[in-house]
């Protein structure tokens, strides 16, 4: 079967004729593929970033981790479902406790397991998740990029009422925007750099408090919308540690900035000034399993306003292309689709 891989720890992806799954052993179900996001995570384990290096002894494998499928065979035949691509150990303290949520020795899909960009691949049943009926699939490979959105919200509190600045208009950022108008903020100004497709998915997503900081510096760029006010929430999404720099000064006394995005290098960090004024820096990673239906319950809800987000569907064996195309900039979520198999039981018996 076709697959998009990471085949060596150097920049650079390669679509391969790979071996379909075997079948499903227990506890495990066999997805067929409808359709996979390419992930910000996917764009740095191209360019093979130093934070993605953690996969180097599982080369090569197949990326894909924002996807919907349907099962095949088992308890879940025939479901649509998304695939919780974090998979838990079942064996440490917290797994045996029931606590999954706490697991310190997981393994993810697309990254250190077999992942999405293929047309079958085995995952754990309970990773699957039901997709409410009606949802399209393109939209419902938004689900993984759109909990880590949701996660960064509960991390950050309440936002009623609050002055709200998002850095990064990607899939992640464009979720915070949107959640964070859902519950109530006083004000949204997102802000990108030479991001013109992604800031115009969220104008055309009902938001104007938009700004380009290729053109002017980050506290110049946001003044006409705010007056010089600060911010009383930052929410960091682009993966570019200086913009964390730029945003404090305009953070308020005791607001609080939440990162979410994941860093190529370090970031040297004035940190009185931060003690001085109280400010709280807040990581934000994944979400809990609970959030999952929540998540895909508002997706389906909010569909047609959520619409823009999806700019590119592709068929995989362009995946290349829709790589190139989210790299460029030139798009804001690039989905692939890989073809239909001849026959649904073949990957089971490869």
């Amino acid at each position: 079967m076709l697959a998009l891989q990471k085949t060596s720890p150097a920049p650079g992806l390669t679509l391969a004729d790979v071996a379909p799954p075997g079948p499903p052993g227990p506890g495990q179900a066999l997805v067929q593929v409808l359709a996979t996001g390419i992930c910000g995570s996917d764009l740095h384990v191209d360019d093979w970033t130093p934070s993605y290096h953690f996969i180097a002894p599982r080369l090569p494998v197949t990326l894909g981790h924002e996807f919907v499928g349907r099962v095949h065979g088992g308890r879940l035949d025939g479901q649509r479902v998304v695939v919780r691509p974090s998979v838990v150990c079942g064996t440490c303290a917290a797994c045996t406790a029931g606590q999954p949520d706490a697991c310190e020795t997981r393994t993810g899909l697309g990254m250190t397991r077999p992942g999405a960009f293929a047309p079958w691949v085995l995952v754990p049943e309970r990773n699957c998740v039901p997709v409410p009926p009606g949802l399209p699939d393109a939209l419902a490979t938004l689900a993984e990029p759109l909990s880590i959105a949701w996660q960064a919200l509960q991390v950050a509190g309440p936002v009623a009422g609050q002055r709200v600045l998002v850095m990064g208009p990607g899939t992640i950022g464009q979720g915070v925007a949107l959640l964070a108008r859902r519950a109530g903020a006083a004000q949204v100004v997102v802000s990108g750099f030479d991001d013109g497709p992604r800031l115009q998915a969220l104008r055309d997503m009902g938001f104007d408090a938009l700004v380009d900081v290729a053109r002017q510096p980050l506290a110049e760029a946001v003044h006409p919308h705010t007056g010089g006010a600060p911010f009383d929430l930052v929410v960091e999404a682009t993966g570019v540690p200086a913009t964390i720099t730029q945003a404090l000064p305009l953070l308020r006394r005791r607001g609080a900035l939440v990162v979410t995005g994941i860093h190529a290098t370090p970031l040297p960090l004035d940190l009185t000034t931060l003690v001085r004024r109280e400010q709280q820096l807040r990581g934000s990673f994944r979400p809990q399993e609970a959030a999952w239906p929540e998540v895909l319950a508002w997706l389906a809800t909010e569909a047609e306003t959520l619409a823009p987000m999806v700019s590119h569907v592709l068929p995989l064996a362009r995946g290349l292309e829709g790589f190139a195309l989210a790299h460029g900039k030139q798009a804001t979520k690039v989905v692939l689709c890989p073809p239909a198999p001849t026959a649904p039981a073949e990957p089971a018996h490869g």
